[in-house]
């Protein structure tokens, strides 16, 4: 990591009260692993020129055509999905908050055009026991923080809880997002009664399985179910002193 992103990584650390590693740390070897020996420059150009952070809240694009046109693109389909169809999309957005988890079957490729901070937990952690067959819960004081540097690409695996990236500054964050075609696209049918699993109450959208804090509204108004126990934290990049300025 270079001096810069290392000299931000500590001071994210003396702002928040929980530990923040680096995807470089061996704690995240659970969660997923730092993709190497792909050339994403193209693609990151593209995301810095042709793409823009909303003023507030995040946009995301599951699958956007340009993105996908590059030969990385292919590349990534046979190489770590062995030949799966595949989607190139972006999050771009200001989100500084934690209080929501989703979960894919299958693999999520994130590629950082800027620095920012992934919120992640573990799929086997969620308690989906007999008790709560019908409401599933996960408690955020199990998820831990990771630090990605600018042009890091990782993989997060399936069984990784995640979200939004937070930013780590004030003009927001840029994240390229790969996960198998169809992914975070509407259900063509939605009748969780019929599910006869406790995981089936979570889903949401196509391969999007998702817990929210019962505070984050608009993923309640979705549909998501509100499991996620413990604080609807925010995540801080400045001092609050800075805020006001």
């Amino acid at each position: 990591m270079e001096k810069k992103q290392e000299s931000l990584l500590e001071n994210l650390r003396l702002l928040n009260d929980v530990k923040i590693f680096s995807v470089e740390d061996s704690e995240f070897l659970s969660y997923g692993k730092i993709v190497r020996g792909f050339d994403f420059s193209k693609s990151i150009d593209f995301m810095e020129s042709q793409t823009e952070i909303p003023y507030a809240g995040n946009i995301y694009v599951p699958s956007d055509s340009d993105l996908e046109k590059f030969a990385i693109t292919e590349k990534i389909k046979n190489e770590i999905y062995g030949g799966m169809e595949i989607q190139v999309g972006y999050c771009n957005g200001k989100n500084s908050t934690y209080n929501g988890f989703e979960f894919h079957k299958g693999s999520e490729i994130n590629v950082a055009v800027t620095d920012f901070v992934l919120v992640l937990g573990h799929v086997w952690d969620i308690d989906f026991s007999e008790k709560n067959f019908s409401f599933p819960t996960y408690d955020s004081k199990l998820a831990q923080i990771f630090f990605v540097p600018v042009n890091t690409a990782v993989e997060l695996y399936q069984t990784t809880l995640h979200l939004s990236p937070c930013r780590t500054q004030d003009s927001g964050f840029k994240n390229i997002v790969i996960l198998p075609r169809g992914t975070n696209t509407p259900l063509e049918q939605k009748a969780k009664e019929d599910f006869c699993t406790a995981e089936g109450k979570l889903l949401l959208q196509k391969n999007k399985w998702v817990l929210s804090h019962p505070e984050r509204e608009p993923l309640i108004r979705q549909g998501a179910v509100p499991g996620m126990l413990g604080e609807n934290k925010e995540f801080f990049y400045k001092a609050k002193s800075e805020e006001s300025k």
